[in-house]
């Protein structure tokens, strides 16, 4: 790293060195689910290992703050420009590797067999959840409400529906930034735990490796439906990044019962609302303000802290904020 650099110096640096990869000043906000917020300094969507190795290289001489983005269904980016590098990766993230399925075939009726499946950490969990089901391996079904990416919900030990990545994860092929080297890290060195994990902004999860079983095809694509339908059916489409807060008693009290037993339902500050349909959910009109909904995430915080004593933890990754939480 080069010592010494402002911020400004750390971005002209990081430009020259990245060349025609660079975008700058790039609008980020359509990369999120909430659809509001501002830009980054620089932009980079890695397509190729080339390119991801060169964003490393750099980044690790320059110290420019980097921050590597998913499906962006968990993240919210501040309305002023993020003063640093996002980074995407593109098709070399993308693929997914299903087993062959002579196990599958072979198995005694109500024996349990083991398969094992790899994909990219681009990769959208609805996607993966379909493309398992589909050839009757199961124990992914309960991806397939989230709308983030594998390498997201690793991070973040995403779940639902009784189940979360920790459940299946085995590896993650990570590059650390700060070396420059691809590592297999297996799962209990991650760190994961509710909705959280140690993984740090400069490891960034390439692809997953997932252990899972074989089972019927139609038993698993029938609860992929009956998730989407109740999915549905409780939970509210349009500009939201999912659950706002982790659940403070996870299987006993949830956010959204706390928030509404402080009458927040509807409740409204500039551009952003709580959800009607959901009170753990918070709404961002089109054109909105991203610093609109932290001042509702923080207000609701306080409202509960007050009423009920529980100081309820946010799922959403602030980016480029000043208070983050």
């Amino acid at each position: 790293m080069i010592a010494e650099m402002s911020i400004n110096e750390q971005i002209v640096a990081t430009i020259a060195g990245l060349g025609a990869l660079a975008q700058c000043d790039y609008d980020v906000s359509s990369l999120t689910t909430y659809k509001v917020g501002g830009r980054a300094a620089i932009f980079v969507r890695a397509e190729t290992m080339q390119d991801l190795l060169l964003v490393a290289d750099v980044v690790r001489e320059t110290g420019v703050p980097m921050i590597p983005l998913g499906r962006g269904s968990n993240v919210l980016i501040c309305d002023h420009t993020f003063a640093g590098l996002i980074v995407q990766l593109g098709e070399l993230a993308q693929q997914i590797a299903l087993p062959y399925a002579e196990a599958q075939d072979e198995m005694q009726e109500g024996a349990v067999v083991a398969c094992s499946v790899t994909a990219g950490s681009a990769v959208a969990l609805p996607v993966l959840a379909r493309r398992t089901a589909a050839v009757g391996i199961r124990g992914f079904e309960w991806a397939v409400g989230v709308p983030g990416s594998l390498g997201g919900a690793i991070r973040m030990n995403a779940g639902g529906h009784g189940s979360d990545i920790s459940e299946s994860l085995v590896s993650a092929q990570v590059l650390d930034f700060r070396t420059g080297e691809i590592a297999t890290v297996l799962t209990p060195e991650f760190g994961l735990r509710f909705r959280a994990s140690d993984i740090e902004d400069q490891q960034l999860i390439i692809s997953g490796t997932l252990s899972l079983t074989y089972g019927s095809p139609q038993e698993s694509l029938q609860m992929i439906d009956d998730i989407v339908r109740w999915r549905r059916e409780n939970q509210p489409g349009g500009q939201n990044a999912g659950s706002v807060f982790v659940n403070p008693v996870p299987g006993e009290i949830t956010a959204g019962q706390l928030i509404d037993r402080c009458g927040l339902r509807g409740f409204r500050i500039g551009s952003a609302e709580v959800s009607m349909k959901h009170a753990n959910f918070i709404q961002a009109d089109v054109g909105g303000s991203a610093q609109d909904i932290v001042t509702l995430m923080r207000h609701i915080q306080r409202v509960v802290g007050d009423t009920s004593g529980y100081e309820l933890r946010s799922e959403i990754r602030l980016i480029g904020f000043e208070e983050e939480s």
